[in-house]
């Protein structure tokens, strides 16, 4: 669910960035979310969605300074610099190829895991990870014909950057997924990047102006999409690990790619399938071979 939503918000914004500037998008995006999600905490609803999301789960109620640290950090990495760099590359490329080339994100995360987590990898993982590299050259030099440093690889790069901050985020995630309070959490992590991204947009002069029949688009994508993948993506960490929900995420490329050629009207190229799929083969390696959190 969380693959699926992420992959829509993926594609969704490549509409708004014809009207809007990527960090002004982002920070109305993450507000919006942030708002909704301090709106279901404070509701008479909470504590009995939270009765649910944590009915067998055991969790911590106390947040210590070092949590707040933590979150503080995991909101600047993906909520601030990631939907900035990812946005800023979308607009420089295709819906398609930014979205298969969010792949990378599990490789960053498992390397992530083995030297921060000291997770072990097993010497066969060496060909999920060239899978993946592959894929990824090849998707941002349009098969290696971009060699040079232009726009189309100047954006690819930005998206595989913005990849690796939301590694960032999703693996320090883990220190915070076993918290009861999670809409607080979500909702104070989204209004952080938000503002700041806010207060970015502000400084540099950037319009929030949006036609009226572009509100409902940017509704879904911040209700609709973010609010509810990141509570997820914590249920999910909380729940089977940092490693294997990135692997799972992975897989938000592919609804990504989907969305952009049917609402988008993108063409998706027998080599762009070709190297999305060795991206997938390579996310398959990887999450088979025991790596876990």
């Amino acid at each position: 669910m969380v693959a699926l939503l992420f992959g829509v918000w993926f594609s969704l914004d490549k509409i708004l960035l014809g009207y809007l500037h990527p960090l002004a998008l982002a920070a109305m995006v993450y507000l919006l979310a942030s708002a909704l999600l301090f709106l279901i905490r404070i509701s008479p609803l909470h504590p009995y969605i939270l009765e649910i999301i944590h009915r067998e789960s055991k969790v911590e109620i106390h947040i210590s300074r070092r949590n707040y640290l933590t979150l503080f950090l995991t909101a600047l990495f993906g909520a601030v610099i990631a939907p900035a760099l990812y946005l800023t590359g979308l607009n420089q490329i295709t819906a398609v190829n930014a979205a298969l080339l969010t792949n990378v994100e599990i490789l960053f995360i498992i390397i992530l895991g083995i030297f921060f987590l000291k997770e072990r990898v097993k010497t066969k993982d060496i060909l999920g990870f060239a899978f993946l590299m592959v894929g990824a050259i090849f998707l941002s030099t349009n098969n290696l014909q971009n060699i040079s440093f232009d726009q189309n690889l100047m954006g690819s790069l930005l998206v595989v950057l913005a990849s690796f901050f939301w590694a960032m985020d999703t693996t320090l995630t883990k220190f915070l997924s076993n918290k009861r309070d999670i809409f607080f959490l979500t909702g104070l992590k989204c209004g952080i990047g938000g503002s700041i991204l806010f207060i970015i947009s502000i400084f540099l002069g950037l319009s929030f102006q949006l036609p009226l029949n572009m509100i409902p688009l940017l509704l879904l994508i911040g209700w609709g999409c973010m609010s509810f993948a990141i509570i997820l993506i914590y249920i999910a960490i909380r729940e089977i690990g940092s490693t294997r929900t990135g692997s799972i995420f992975s897989t938000s490329a592919i609804f990504g790619a989907i969305t952009a050629f049917i609402i988008l009207g993108e063409p998706l190229k027998d080599t762009q399938l070709l190297f999305g799929i060795l991206m997938f083969v390579g996310i398959l390696i990887l999450y088979h071979k025991g790596n876990t959190d």
